[in-house]
């Protein structure tokens, strides 16, 4: 595990992480290096131990460098994967707490300069996005998209949908378990191939998953390429706390209720 994970950032994206978090978590410790590396990563563990950040994160940081070198383009990036669209809008609100608060960092910093994620675009595309909203990403492709397997795989049916999808350099999969042992992890695998003869090379695939086993096997569906495993052993802390709802309940006689 590196010592210092964050030193990996630009200083704005440690800063905003170190005031609003504290220390990083041993999942992100671990994951951030894997995928800063662009190779492919599975990241397993429990609910609340930081899978979500530890895999936005890197992207975010890469996005702001790119606004202040002014070599962000309107085109797509990064492809966040849900097995479930009803929480694509939470989903795309985990995003922006990360992005507002390194916009406020930045306005600290420099109050006068103008902001380099004012231009920084998120969009969710579902079964339930309207049209007006499906034809606005064809003109400005945003540069993360939030999506279902099926919806991904009726934009790779369509022209527009392949203009969108075919700068993308980064697929993040959640929920991975849900989708291992499937129908519908098959054909997300087969959409997934598609998405890599349409683009420029094979994306880098992250995966996020709950604690399962075997990992290997999850990885094996991940890529058939070589996958970093982050699954580090994590104890959960337990707070047990017995109360009675009666002040003289210890007066009751033993095995009486």
């Amino acid at each position: 595990m590196p010592q210092n994970s964050l030193a990996i950032f630009d200083p704005l994206t440690a800063d905003w992480f170190r005031r609003t978090l504290g220390k990083p978590t041993a999942i992100q410790d671990a994951a951030w290096p894997a995928i800063f590396s662009g190779g492919h990563t599975l990241v397993s563990a429990p609910t609340g131990t930081g899978k979500t950040l530890s895999a936005f994160l890197v992207f975010i940081d890469r996005f702001l460098a790119e606004a202040r070198s002014g070599t962000l383009k309107e085109q797509l990036k990064l492809i966040y994967i849900s097995p479930l669209k009803s929480l694509a809008g939470d989903i795309r609100e985990n995003l922006r707490r990360p992005l507002d608060g390194i916009l406020e960092e930045e306005r600290k910093q420099n109050p006068s300069a103008e902001s380099t994620f004012s231009k920084l675009t998120i969009a969710i595309r579902t079964g339930d996005t309207p049209q007006k909203e499906r034809r606005n990403m064809i003109k400005h492709p945003p540069h993360i998209l939030i999506t279902t397997p099926e919806s991904l795989f009726l934009m790779l049916t369509s022209q527009s949908g392949k203009k969108i999808l075919c700068t993308a350099q980064t697929v993040i999969i959640d929920e991975l378990h849900a989708l291992i042992d499937s129908k519908r992890g098959a054909h997300l695998m087969l959409s997934l191939a598609r998405l890599d003869e349409l683009c420029a090379k094979p994306l880098q695939r992250i995966g996020l998953s709950a604690t399962m086993k075997p990992l290997h096997l999850a990885a094996e569906y991940l890529s058939s390429d070589p996958v970093t495993v982050i699954a580090p052993a994590m104890q959960k802390k337990m707070q047990l706390e017995v109360t009675s709802p009666w002040s003289d309940a210890h007066l009751l006689q033993k095995d009486s209720i």
